[in-house]
């Protein structure tokens, strides 16, 4: 491991390979949140890592990692694959209850795009490991079977003009049978590009995080 300025870069194993990964903790957090992003580079994609930021902000920690390797990414089928998008995430839950650091620390996951997939999928699997469950954008559309599945609170943010996603998220809104809340960005589209909306998008997910967190030994 290698420790910059508070940040810890770490390499997870699943599959076989390695996969890089940042994770940071700031003092006395809340708990730890690990992201889903379907890319060779989720770790530095910039729009996870201005949320992240904001997470921070409010004493909790961030995993930040690529689901895929570089090669893999050049694959769109692999982006797909949310079954095994969500084994290496699991993986990275299993990591962090190993972790010195984060072991007592409540888990909550991040996922956008198909990543939100493999976080649902994550979260149906685990049930009381998995404290939230934030999706921005997801392909929810995949994974619609699981989705009754899902125990922990879940919160479904979209943007208000993208009417794809509205469409899945709406739906999966309906399948949830857990504690949940829906937040339609105004004037957002797909990436949360728009002035002001990634933020606002940042500031739900912190909220429910920060409502929802409970560190695991106090979980029911």
């Amino acid at each position: 491991m290698v420790v910059k300025s508070g940040r810890t870069d770490i390499t997870l194993h699943a599959d076989g390979i390695a996969l890089d990964g940042e994770l940071v903790i700031p003092p006395s957090p809340i708990g730890v949140v690990a992201f889903a992003h379907a890319s060779g580079n989720g770790r530095l994609t910039p729009r996870h890592r201005v949320i992240a930021e904001i997470l921070h902000g409010e004493r909790i920690g961030t995993l930040l990692f690529d689901l895929l390797t570089e090669q893999e990414s050049e694959d769109p089928k692999k982006g797909l694959d949310v079954a095994l998008l969500a084994r290496r995430l699991l993986a990275a839950v299993d990591w962090l209850r190993s972790h010195p650091e984060t072991d007592g620390l409540a888990v909550g996951l991040f996922g956008a795009g198909t990543g939100a997939s493999a976080a649902v999928i994550a979260a149906a699997e685990r049930g009381g490991e998995i404290s939230a469950l934030v999706s921005r954008g997801g392909r929810l559309d995949l994974i619609e079977g699981r989705l009754r599945d899902v125990r922990c609170p879940t919160l479904l943010v979209a943007g208000e003009v993208d009417r794809g996603a509205i469409r899945f998220t709406r739906r999966a809104y309906a399948e949830l049978h857990c504690k949940k809340h829906l937040v339609l960005v105004p004037g957002a589209t797909q990436r949360f590009e728009e002035p002001g909306a990634l933020e606002e998008a940042a500031h739900h997910a912190t909220s429910w995080f920060g409502t929802h967190l409970r560190p695991a030994a106090v979980m029911a």
